[in-house]
């Protein structure tokens, strides 16, 4: 149960770091679209220097073979959810935002950041399995999804930051080239400040948002007790079974991991396509909201029934 404390304080630190976000454009000392310098900084700086600095690290078999379960693992989870939202749509009736966000969750912003914090910098490089899956399919399947057009845009695949970042670490980790203490020093400084930075973009996002207005929409709360909830639930039981038949030592927390993206709110991708394509974008940003906002409890409470499963079967 520790881990899920830890977890629920340190989440309730990034809320607070998100409320400042919020208050700043609330009292007028900012706007939204200010949020853009720090998306970027997120996007193309931090996010980056986590990933790379993650991978620096000693080479050994156990790592590798933890890496491919976690991908395996990964892959998986995305295989369910996309069966499952298809199987769901006509009883349900979904609409691709829907689908979309049930599917795609916010495993960079929320994920590296809290993995870092509670269990340690170098479990960020089991994220990487996660957001690797994520990625491929966000702009192949989750695309198609949001655009309704059969396209797949393997450019933005190649070119996402965090596929680069990845590709870099690797040729790192494979080689054992390890940075100068001064370069290390400031990779590691700039992967230290994606914690405050993404919850402050997140809360600025928000800022222009009437709160009441969201939580008076209905169909939000479904979608997200399918995001936060039921999919993580589902996953839980999974994972712990997995967890007892790998033998591999460090296999509670690879899983916990791949858990911890599993049930993060939706992806703040899926209101940027709707954008893109000319779809319901303020629908999308409703249910965003909704759904960071519910995971400040649910993520913890995900991660104690794991603790108390693992532990218990």
């Amino acid at each position: 149960m520790e881990i899920s404390m830890l977890l629920a304080e340190q989440i309730m630190a990034m809320f607070l770091t998100m409320a400042v976000g919020y208050a700043v454009v609330k009292i007028g000392l900012f706007r939204t679209e200010d949020s853009k310098v720090l998306s970027n900084m997120v996007v193309y700086i931090c996010s980056p220097c986590i990933i790379v600095n993650s991978f620096q690290i000693e080479l050994t078999k156990d790592k590798v073979q933890g890496l491919l379960i976690a991908i395996v693992v990964a892959a998986g989870v995305h295989a369910a959810m996309i069966i499952l939202t298809k199987v769901l749509e006509r009883p349900l009736h979904f609409n691709s935002i829907e689908k979309a966000s049930i599917i795609y969750s916010n495993s960079g912003f929320l994920v590296i950041p809290l993995v870092a914090s509670v269990l340690g910098q170098e479990w960020v490089f089991y994220t990487t399995a996660f957001i690797v899956v994520q990625t491929v399919l966000l702009w192949t399947h989750g695309r198609g999804l949001v655009s309704q057009e059969a396209q797949r845009d393997y450019k933005k695949i190649i070119l996402n930051p965090n596929i680069i970042a990845m590709l870099i670490g690797g040729f790192l980790f494979a080689t054992q080239i390890k940075f100068p203490v001064v370069i290390g020093s400031c990779v590691s400084s700039f992967g230290n400040m994606i914690s405050p930075a993404s919850m402050l973009v997140i809360g600025m996002v928000i800022g222009n948002v009437d709160l009441r207005w969201v939580f008076r929409q209905k169909r939000p709360y479904l979608i997200s007790f399918i995001r936060l909830i039921a999919i993580p639930a589902l996953a839980t039981i999974a994972f712990v079974f997995i967890g007892q038949i790998w033998l591999h030592k460090d296999a509670e927390y690879i899983l916990m991991v791949v858990l911890l993206c599993t049930s993060a709110p939706v992806a703040t991708m899926i209101t940027q396509m709707a954008q893109i394509y000319d779809k319901d974008a303020r629908y999308a940003s409703v249910i965003n909201v909704m759904s960071v906002i519910f995971c400040i409890a649910t993520m913890p409470l995900m991660i104690m029934f794991y603790e108390f499963l693992y532990r218990h079967l």
